[in-house]
């Protein structure tokens, strides 16, 4: 039988990296599936989700919530927010109060960070940024905040930046359950047996990394945008770690929350039915 081919896109991010570095490296075996890996920002990701372009791929769970009919989320590979999240900077320090009208970078408008920071603040003028220019554009005064994610959460000091909210910390006070940002989902269409095959080499290549981490991170460090290995692993420890291998109950509930609260403030369209690979 000839080997399948099996598209899997996620952003180029050290997590991510690390996530897939078994996969990557050819240090599991596929069987007869071949993996091929596809790089994109998130939010470029999000809108082929939308064209159902990608068997396998990394998404906002914001997303999800437009791509329920033709995906499913995978079980593993979760980017939680367990007590931290997307942090909103600005060059001086302000109050929750001070937001409201002001011109906030945005990484994309179906990221989590967006519609976690519509649930916190409804009233501010969305500038739509690529992540990476996000800290730059508040420093140089081209916006008066920026909502940040991936390294930048850990690197805004650098540039004198004060943090103004942690959502993951105000989404933690709200409801007692951690943020989700991003998922795997996989095509409805590919049926029950391949999607199962690609659950169990997932869940594998995550556990391999967390189990060879050195080596992971020697991986994850090509995408680490400028952060030294210390940095990295910090964020590497952020988003891959126990939840990434499964969602659990209180991840699943989240997940539900977060998009139920979205819907019900009318920044979601549609009420969303969340599915799980195996549920």
């Amino acid at each position: 039988m000839p080997d399948r081919t099996i598209r899997v896109a996620h952003s180029p991010d050290s997590d991510d990296a690390f996530m897939f570095y078994a996969l990557a490296e050819g240090k599991i075996d596929t069987g007869d599936l071949h993996y091929v890996h596809e790089l994109q920002d998130i939010e470029s990701l999000n809108q082929r989700a939308l064209r159902a372009e990608l068997e396998v791929t990394a998404v906002s769970i914001h997303a999800y919530a437009y791509i329920a009919d033709r995906y499913a989320l995978l079980p593993h590979g979760a980017s939680m927010g367990d007590r931290y999240g997307p942090r909103l900077v600005a060059r001086t320090p302000m109050r929750r109060a001070d937001v409201r009208g002001k011109r906030v970078a945005i990484p994309g408008p179906l990221t989590s960070a967006y519609l976690a920071l519509q649930l916190y603040e409804r009233d501010f003028e969305p500038v739509f940024t690529k992540f990476d220019e996000i800290e730059e554009a508040v420093a140089s005064g081209a916006v008066d905040l920026g909502l940040l994610i991936h390294e930048g959460q850990l690197t805004f000091g650098d540039l004198g930046l004060h943090l103004v909210v942690d959502l993951g910390e105000w989404w933690f006070g709200e409801t007692g359950l951690p943020l989700p940002l991003g998922g795997n989902v996989v095509r409805k269409d590919l049926g029950e047996a391949l999607i199962g095959r690609i659950s169990h080499d997932l869940r594998a290549s995550i556990a391999y990394g967390l189990e060879h981490r050195a080596g992971a991170l020697d991986h994850a460090m090509r995408f680490a945008r400028g952060l030294d290995r210390s940095r990295a692993d910090a964020f590497v420890g952020m988003y891959v770690n126990d939840w990434t291998l499964d969602y659990g109950e209180a991840g699943r509930k989240a997940v539900r929350e977060l998009l139920a609260r979205g819907a019900s403030a009318g920044i979601i369209d549609r009420a969303v039915t969340v599915e799980f690979v195996g549920e």
